[in-house]
C-alpha cells in the first residue's frame, strides 16, 4: 500500500506529524506538503512562479506552493510512482459545510481525486490540536477499514471532521451531507503604520443549516462526520428551466 500524505497547515504542523505516525505502519507513506500555512487556498495551482521541493530532516518533502501544488507535482513526476490513496490533514479546525469550498485540506485531497486516486481529507472540529492523538487514531481506523475493503469502486473523495474528544468519547463514523453557514463576519479594517487602509477577511459565520443528517449535527453529537464529495457543481435541477429561458436567445 502506497499513501501520499499532504495538508494545508504546512509540513511542520502537528496534525500532519500525528497523521503520518498513525498511518506509517499501513504501508509506504510519502509526505509532500506546503512549506508554510496555506489555509483557505482551495484548489489553487501556482502557474506563474517556479516551485521548489526541499527535504526536511524527518524525510518530509515540502514545497513553496499550495496544497494542490504539492499533490499535483507529486503525482506528475516527483514521486515516480502512483499512490493507492491520497490523504490530507489533519487540519487545525473544521472543514464543514461551506468551508469545503475554500479548504486547502480538501483541495489537496481533491487534486488526488481529480487524478483518479481515492482521497480523504481529515480535519479536527476545533482549533488548538486538543486530543490530536485521538483524532489521528480515529483517522487510522477509517483508513485501515477502507484498505481492508480494497479501496473499492471508482475513485472517491471523502471529507472527514473529527470532534476534539478523547478516543473513547468519540462516536461511530456518521455519513452526512454538508451543512451550511451564515455569511462570514464583517471584514476587519486597520490603518497601517504608513497610513494605508488594510483589510483582513472576517471569521466564518455560524452554522445556518445544522439539522440532523448534516456534518455540523454529527460532530456536535460527538461523531466524526464523513461526507462523500463530488466535483460537479452543475445545478442539474434547473438545467431544463434555463434551457427554456434561453431558448429564444
Amino acid at each position: 500500500m502506497k499513501i501520499l500524505l499532504s495538508n494545508d497547515d504546512g509540513y511542520q504542523a502537528p496534525g500532519l506529524v500525528a497523521l503520518h505516525e498513525a498511518l506509517c505502519d499501513l504501508g509506504e507513506v510519502a509526505v509532500v506538503a506546503p512549506e508554510h500555512n496555506n489555509s483557505a487556498k482551495s484548489n489553487a495551482l501556482t502557474l506563474h512562479a517556479p516551485l521548489y521541493v526541499q527535504m526536511a530532516g524527518n524525510g518530509f518533502r515540502y514545497v513553496n506552493g499550495t496544497p494542490a501544488d504539492c499533490v499535483h507535482i507529486a503525482l506528475t513526476g516527483l514521486l515516480g510512482w502512483r499512490p493507492d490513496l491520497v490523504v490530507s490533514g489533519i487540519n487545525n479546525g473544521a472543514n464543514m459545510g461551506d468551508d469545503t469550498i475554500y479548504s486547502g485540506t480538501v483541495g489537496a485531497a481533491m487534486e488526488g481525486y481529480l487524478f483518479g486516486v481515492p482521497a480523504i481529507a481529515f480535519s479536527q472540529a476545533e482549533k488548538g490540536w486538543s486530543h490530536l492523538d485521538a483524532a489521528a487514531r480515529k483517522a487510522r481506523d477509517l483508513v485501515r477499514q477502507l484498505i481492508d475493503r480494497g479501496l473499492e469502486g471508482p475513485p472517491w473523495l471523502l471529507n472527514v471532521n473529527i470532534p476534539n474528544r478523547p478516543y473513547d468519547a468519540l462516536g461511530a463514523f456518521r455519513v452526512c451531507r454538508l451543512g451550511r453557514r451564515h455569511a462570514a463576519e464583517k471584514v476587519i479594517s486597520q490603518t497601517s503604520p504608513r497610513g494605508e487602509v488594510m483589510y483582513w477577511i472576517g471569521g466564518a459565520g455560524p452554522a445556518k443549516d445544522a439539522a440532523e443528517g448534516t456534518d455540523f449535527h454529527a460532530v456536535a453529537q460527538g461523531h466524526p462526520s464523513v461526507t462523500p464529495l463530488q466535483v460537479d457543481l452543475t445545478d442539474h435541477a434547473t438545467l431544463a428551466a434555463w434551457s427554456g429561458v434561453l431558448a429564444q436567445s
